[in-house]
This record gives C-alpha cells, structure tokens and sequence, in this order.
C-alpha cells in the first residue's frame, strides 16, 4: 500500500445516488422555471456542494432559487434514498481489505453531514464510518473543486496530503484532490473517462475489484 489514508468521496463511489439525487434535482429545478434534463444535472452539477447549484442559476438566469430549496430538495431525496439506495458494487470488499490490511480510510464528500448520515443508515456503510470518519463540505468554507475539503480530512486524520489518496466519480472533485496534492483514482462508472482524466486524474477504474490493486 503506497497510502497513509484514503479518502473516499460519498456520493456515486461509496453508495449508488447519483441516478436518484440527479434525476430529482434536475425534476425539481424544472418545475421552479429552470428546465433542465438529467444528462445536465450530471454535466453541471454532479459532485457539487448545494451552493455551486444556487450560484450557476442564479448567474444563468438572474433568479434566485427559493430559501428553501435545499430543505424541499433534500426532503425529496431522503425520501428515494429511503425506497432505493444501493451501496456501489463492490465498495464493502474494498473497505474490508482497507480495514483488514490496516490502513485508514475517510469519506471527503460535498454533501451535507445529514445526506451521508442517511445514505449511510440506509445502506449499512455507517458500521464503516464513525462520526470521525466523515467530513462534509458543512466543515469548510469552500467545497470542490477547491481543495479545502481534502486538506481538511487529512489535516483532522493526522496525515500529510502526499500521503493521501482520493476514490473520485466527479471532475470536480478530481480537480480538487489534485489542488490538494493528492493522487486520485477516477471512478469511470458515471463520468467519461476523459473527463476524469482532463481534470487530472493519477488512474482510472471501472469497477470497484479493480481499486485495491490500483492502490
């Protein structure tokens, strides 16, 4: 293992919500007089802290999204983690071989404390992640693409960025961990591969079997 620490993004690389957050987000912001289709849900905001979803629209289109769009949206998504979240494929057998193996492991994610907290409970990955364990945007003044996140979640872990490696689905948040100096492992299940590697991915991957080698 060349790593001090992993960090694991949350969303679409430790349990399976993307389809269900993007397919509401994009329904949501159509019915509030901002079409959109899921295909730019996943484009424009698929890995992005709340506050990057009010700024694009409101330099888009001049409009501010109601006060409470992120209570009503999260409301909304709670609800579909409750009937349909899956953990990701495979992920549980890479978090037994971190834990096995011995080496740390985090989750770095730009949702909310509550989202990881439910999808967690939901999926049985909280027997994973202690409260410890878990940094969330909430934590830091910006969320990704800066790198404020990563560099959080090691500084508390107790390890030194170059020693860090991130689990990453998002160009986003492949941006940030490279603003942080850490290698970053592109999840190819929802993003082109290009993509990942234009924002500056170290490797790529398919599927989560693959990881642990990788690492």
């Amino acid at each position: 293992m060349r790593y001090d620490l992993v960090i694991f993004d949350n969303d679409g690389v430790l349990v399976d919500s993307e389809p269900l957050s993007n397919t509401i987000l994009a329904g949501y912001l159509t019915e509030l007089g901002h079409p959109t289709s899921y295909e730019e849900s996943i484009r424009d905001y698929m890995g992005s802290a709340m506050h990057r979803i009010h700024d694009l629209v409101l330099e888009r289109t001049g409009r501010r999204l109601p006060e409470d769009f992120d209570e009503v949206f999260h409301g909304r998504v709670f609800e579909a983690f409750e009937r349909e979240l899956r953990p990701v494929p495979g992920v549980t057998d890479v978090l037994e071989k971190l834990a096995a193996d011995g080496i740390p492991y985090c989750v770095g994610s730009s949702g909310s404390h509550e989202r990881i907290r439910v999808g967690h409970r939901t999926t049985g990955l909280d027997r994973w992640f202690a409260p410890e364990r878990v940094f969330s945007s909430q934590d830091v003044g910006r969320g990704k693409p800066a790198p404020d996140l990563f560099l959080h979640a090691a500084r508390e872990m107790g390890v030194a960025p170059e020693r860090c490696a991130v689990v990453e689905d998002s160009p986003l948040g492949v941006q940030a961990a490279v603003a942080a100096g850490m290698d970053v492992y592109g999840y190819t299940a929802m993003t082109p591969a290009a993509k990942l590697v234009e924002a500056g991915a170290t490797a790529l991957f398919g599927g989560m079997a693959e990881l642990p080698d990788l690492l």
